[in-house]
C-alpha cells in the first residue's frame, strides 16, 4: 500500500516565482547598503579592529598582506620541515610521519647523506619529502610520531596558498624554507 500525500496547487503569482526573487533581492539590497553605510561612517575606537567590530559595521572584506585574521585558539597550523642549529636536516627519512597520515598526504624517498660528510654513517636524509596540501587534514599525527622533532605545525597565517593542484604540493625544499630552523633540546649528532 502506498501513500500520496497531497500537494497544493499554486496559484498564477506563486508559479512565478516572484515573491521569492523579490525576497532574496531585498536581502541582497539591505546587506549592500549595510556594508556601505558601514564604509561611509565608520566607528571610531582605540582597540584594533577585531571580527565583532568588522560584522558590526558589516566590513568583511579583509586586506589581506596589510590586515590579517586572527587565528582560533584550536587551531594547529600546517606542517613544515625544521633544521637544527646549525642547519643541518633533522628528518632521517624513518618514514613514520608517511605511515601514520591517515589521508595519505605525505610521501617519502629516503636517500643517504654523500660519503664526504661526517655523519654520512650515521644518518640518512629523504631524498623528496613531499605533502599534499589538498590531501592534508592538519591533525598532527606526523607532528607527534616523529622522533626527530622535524616536522612542526606552524601556527603562523596560512602559508599554504596556491591557484592550482600542483601548486599546493610542497616539496622538501620548500618546506625546510617555511620551517626554518628551531632549536630543540634533543641534539642527536653530539654524541655520535
Amino acid at each position: 500500500m502506498s501513500f500520496v500525500l497531497p500537494r497544493p496547487e499554486l496559484s498564477l503569482w506563486e508559479k512565478l516565482y516572484l515573491p521569492s526573487i523579490v525576497g532574496g533581492l531585498w536581502i541582497t539590497l539591505k546587506h549592500m547598503l549595510g556594508t556601505i553605510v558601514g564604509r561611509l561612517f565608520p566607528r571610531k575606537t582605540n582597540t584594533p579592529r577585531s571580527l565583532m567590530d568588522m560584522s558590526a559595521t558589516g566590513l568583511v572584506t579583509m586586506q589581506y598582506p596589510e590586515e590579517k585574521w586572527p587565528m582560533p585558539d584550536g587551531y594547529r597550523g600546517a606542517p613544515v620541515l625544521v633544521m637544527d642549529e646549525e642547519g643541518r636536516e633533522k628528518c632521517v627519512s624513518c618514514q613514520l610521519c608517511e605511515f601514520v597520515c591517515p589521508p595519505r598526504a605525505i610521501r617519502i624517498t629516503p636517500g643517504s647523506i654523500a660519503g664526504s660528510d661526517a655523519h654520512a654513517n650515521v644518518e640518512k636524509r629523504p631524498q623528496d619529502f613531499v605533502i599534499d596540501m589538498l590531501r592534508c587534514i592538519y591533525c598532527g599525527m606526523c607532528e607527534e610520531v616523529c622522533p626527530e622533532e622535524a616536522i612542526f605545525l606552524r601556527k603562523e597565517h596560512p602559508i599554504f596558498v596556491g591557484t592550482t593542484r600542483q601548486s599546493m604540493i610542497r616539496h622538501k625544499e620548500e618546506l625546510y624554507r617555511l620551517g626554518g630552523v628551531l632549536p630543540r633540546p634533543i641534539k642527536k649528532w653530539e654524541n655520535k
